[in-house]
C-alpha cells in the first residue's frame, strides 16, 4: 500500500458529527479490526470524560487516543493510551500522560507562530460546527508549513470527512480533503507551496499526483502527518478505493 495511506485514520467514532454511543463506536471499532484495513490506525478516540463508559463496556485490549475535557487527571489504569491531545498548554496532561504517549495541542492557525515544547505536537481542527471553524486554505498552508519548517508533527481533527475538496451549500464554504491535506503535506516537506494542493477540487488531477509522490516523500510527509480523526471509518475507505487508490477491503457492516 501507498506509504501515504498506512495508519492514517483514528476512529472518532464517539464525536459529531456521528456521536455514536459507547457500545455502538466500539461494536463499529471491532468489526474494523476484524476487516484489517492498513488505512486504519485502529487507534481508538476517547474523551477522558468518557473513560468510566469505556470501561462499564469492558472491550478489552485497546489502543486508545484520549482528548482531554477534563480538569482532573484521568485514572489510566490497565490502558493502553499512545496519544494524549488537549486544547491547551500542555503541561497539566504533560505531568499525568504516560512516558510511551505523544501529546498534541490544539491550535488555530491564527494564533501562529506558538512555542512548541520537544517531544510535543500540534492539532489542527479543518472543520467544525459553524462556517467560521473551516480554515482558509491559506490558514491551513501556513499551519503545514510551520510544522514542517519546525520538524513539528501534527494531528488534524474534523470535516476532513471525504478525500477531495467540495463545496458545501449549508455551510457555504469549501470542505478540506484528506488527501488534500495529504498532498499538501508532501508539497511543504519538499519545500513547495501546500495551498495550490490544498485548493485542487478535480479527483482526476489528485490522483494524478498521488500517483507522482516519490516513496521518500511520502513517507517524510506521514513523519509530520502523524493521523486525522474521522467519525466515519468506512467513507476514508469508500473514497480510497472509488478513486483506484486502495484496494476494496471486503464486505463492511
Amino acid at each position: 500500500m501507498n506509504p501515504l495511506f498506512v495508519n492514517l485514520v483514528d476512529d472518532a467514532g464517539l464525536f459529531p458529527p456521528t456521536s455514536l454511543t459507547m457500545g455502538d463506536a466500539l461494536a463499529r471499532h471491532a468489526i474494523d479490526r476484524r476487516i484489517g484495513s492498513d488505512v486504519l490506525s485502529h487507534r481508538f478516540l476517547c474523551p477522558t470524560s468518557r473513560l468510566d463508559d469505556l470501561r462499564r463496556h469492558a472491550p478489552g485490549p485497546l489502543r486508545l487516543g484520549l482528548i482531554v475535557d477534563t480538569h482532573s487527571p484521568p485514572d489510566l489504569d490497565g490502558l493502553d493510551v499512545e496519544f494524549v491531545e488537549v486544547k491547551h498548554v500542555p503541561e497539566p496532561a504533560a505531568s499525568w500522560a504516560p512516558a510511551t504517549a505523544r501529546v498534541f495541542v490544539e491550535v488555530s492557525p491564527a494564533a501562529l507562530p506558538v512555542h512548541v515544547e520537544p517531544g510535543i505536537g500540534l492539532k489542527v481542527r479543518c472543520g467544525g460546527q459553524t462556517p467560521s471553524a473551516f480554515p482558509t486554505t491559506h490558514e491551513l498552508g501556513a499551519f503545514i508549513r510551520f510544522c514542517t519548517h519546525h520538524a513539528i508533527p501534527f494531528k488534524a481533527t474534523a470535516g476532513l470527512h471525504h478525500a477531495v475538496r467540495h463545496p458545501d451549500p449549508s455551510f457555504g464554504v469549501y470542505l478540506h480533503g484528506f488527501l488534500n491535506l495529504l498532498l499538501a503535506v508532501c508539497a511543504a516537506v519538499d519545500d513547495r507551496d501546500p495551498v495550490p494542493l490544498l485548493e485542487v477540487c478535480d479527483p482526476h488531477e489528485l490522483v494524478g499526483l498521488t500517483g507522482a509522490v516519490p516513496v521518500d516523500t511520502a513517507r517524510r510527509a506521514r513523519a509530520s502527518l502523524i493521523s486525522y480523526g474521522s467519525c466515519s471509518t468506512s467513507a476514508p475507505l469508500d473514497d480510497l478505493t472509488a478513486l483506484g487508490l486502495i484496494e476494496p477491503v471486503g464486505a463492511r457492516a
